[in-house]
């Protein structure tokens, strides 16, 4: 009866791998066949490098480059002030903080989790774009920067949890051979447990970049969602919101090159996944 088990178990397993691989593979192919129709008509070169977005104007402009560069810049800045928040908190949480602090503080990351994303824009819309308006005297505060504020919170969750988890599964017989040693606390913690672990902190800062790119309606509502060319206190507007605020009444070329940003998007964190696992792999050679 153990080895019937194991046998449906083991193929169940396999099964959900397979049902994954070939969702991965139908999008992919779906964006490939959507997308490319556009990209031959407008110009490869054209529709990546191009300045202008203008998809209902008498003569349409389709350039992406300030929708390319806003999502770099915005993802960047995310990680940025995110990623360092995040990581200095889970090991706070992990070897410095008491029971109880770290029971409640893990209850409140878990809840920032599972906040939907428009809340987020509603808060960053209602609290945060008017701060920025008020503190930079600027005539809108619906900007890059605010955007940024937002995404930076939004990734914490993901980069706590997984941060957390990999330095708790840490040996201690490795931080007591480091004390044994001589190191100090913060030494063995960071020079130890950290390393020891940085395969899953590497991970969460994949997941977080992976949600940071991904991110439409919270940005939406705080960027402006306006086809410029980036700047920090200006409005914006990035791959993911371009694509969500048009597709609803596109037709067309219009529709065909709204694919066809789908499918850079979806080639963008393909490639800084594979950029992200390959430094990790690296590292652990």
């Amino acid at each position: 009866m153990s080895k019937t088990a194991d046998k449906i178990m083991q193929g169940v397993f396999l099964l959900c791998g397979v049902i994954t691989i070939a969702c991965v593979f139908v999008i992919t192919v779906y964006l490939i066949i959507s997308g490319l129709p556009a990209i031959r008509e407008i110009g490869l070169i054209e529709f990546l490098s191009g300045k202008e977005w203008a998809s209902t104007a008498e003569n349409p402009e389709f350039g992406i480059l300030p929708f390319i560069l806003t999502s770099i810049y915005g993802t960047l800045g995310a990680i940025i002030l995110g990623v360092p928040i995040g990581f200095f908190t889970a090991v706070y949480l992990s070897k410095f903080a008491p029971v109880p602090v770290k029971k409640t503080v893990g209850f409140v990351v878990s809840l920032l989790a599972s906040i939907p994303s428009v809340v987020y824009g509603l808060v960053g819309m209602l609290v945060l774009v008017p701060f920025v308006r008020k503190a930079f005297g600027l005539p809108d505060g619906a900007t890059l920067f605010a955007a940024i504020i937002v995404l930076a919170i939004m990734i914490l969750p993901s980069i706590i949890n997984v941060s957390l988890t990999s330095l708790d599964a840490v040996p201690k017989k490795y931080e007591h051979g480091a004390l044994a040693l001589g190191a100090t606390e913060c030494e063995t913690y960071l020079k130890v447990s950290v390393p020891a672990a940085k395969s899953g902190i590497i991970a969460s800062v994949v997941l977080g970049t992976g949600r940071a790119i991904g991110e439409a309606m919270a940005v939406m509502m705080v960027a402006g969602n306006v086809a410029n060319m980036p700047k920090l206190f200006g409005s914006v507007r990035f791959l993911t919101t371009a694509v969500a605020s048009e597709m609803s009444y596109s037709s067309g070329l219009q529709q065909k090159a709204l694919f066809s940003i789908a499918l850079v998007l979806f080639v963008f964190i393909m490639l800084i996944n594979m950029i992200l696992r390959k430094v990790m792999s690296g590292g652990e050679k």
